[in-house]
């Protein structure tokens, strides 16, 4: 019987990683990828070692002795032998790196949780800090009169305005203080902001003489809202802040 020569395939040593404990935090897509790419190696090594063995007729437990008991002569025996040895070594590395594939997505996977965790809890401490820097308004927009210049600062109804000039929650006493800072101010850009659905909104208003009467060009209404209302709002969103955190870190 004329004997196939066959090219016997090369042993892969895979070396698994064993880096601390930083190192597998830093792990990236790319070392995942990686590791697949050798698994995929190996699982070529290993089919071309079946394939030796499917030429020789033997497979991974045919007997290589004869009826006699003597080493058979019609197969190749180093050939046989060699791939049956490789064979069990690859797959030893294929579980290791099985093993060490599932532990690096497990640590994407966590990393990737406790950054979007972070994330928001980053985002729900920001509104609390805006929160708490907003005062509460003193005065609401009633009306807002087209062409004037209340209307072409972008001035609003229901604006509700928590500082207009030097004048704001902390100072406020009255209407005629915003009055008197009107007064003084002809012709000169003032500082406006005002809440707006829930929302900061800065623009400069300047009184000046138009069409209409005034220099302003809007109605508005002392806002009553008591500090108590506004202390108990801003306590009731740190705890839910302060209570979402704690989910998001296992407390």
């Amino acid at each position: 019987m004329k004997k196939k020569r066959l090219r016997v395939l090369p042993v892969a040593v895979m070396k698994m990683t064993t880096g601390n404990c930083d190192q597998r935090l830093n792990i990236t897509m790319d070392d995942v990828k990686n590791l697949i790419k050798k698994k995929d190696e190996i699982e070529e090594q290993i089919k071309a070692y079946y394939d030796v063995l499917e030429d020789q007729g033997v497979g991974v437990s045919g007997p290589l002795v004869d009826a006699e008991g003597f080493p058979r002569a019609d197969v190749n025996l180093y050939q046989i032998r060699t791939a049956r040895h490789n064979i069990s070594c690859l797959q030893n590395d294929h579980k290791a790196l099985m093993v060490e594939i599932e532990e690096a997505l497990h640590q994407l996977h966590a990393r990737e949780k406790e950054k979007h965790q972070q994330d928001e809890a980053e985002a729900q401490e920001e509104a609390m800090e805006q929160e708490a820097t907003v005062l509460p308004p003193f005065a609401r927009v009633d009306a807002v009169t087209s062409g004037s210049p209340a209307s072409g600062a972008g001035l609003r109804v229901g604006d509700e305005v928590i500082e207009f000039g030097s004048v704001n929650t902390g100072n406020f006493q009255s209407l005629q203080n915003i009055s008197s800072v009107v007064q003084h101010s002809e012709g000169k850009p003032l500082r406006v902001t005002v809440m707006r659905a829930g929302q900061k909104v800065n623009m400069s208003l300047t009184p000046q003489r138009w069409s209409g009467r005034g220099l302003l060009g809007f109605d508005w209404s002392h806002h009553i809202y008591h500090i108590t209302d506004f202390c108990i709002k801003l306590i009731q969103k740190i705890i839910n802040c302060l209570s979402t955190q704690a989910v998001s870190r296992g407390c």
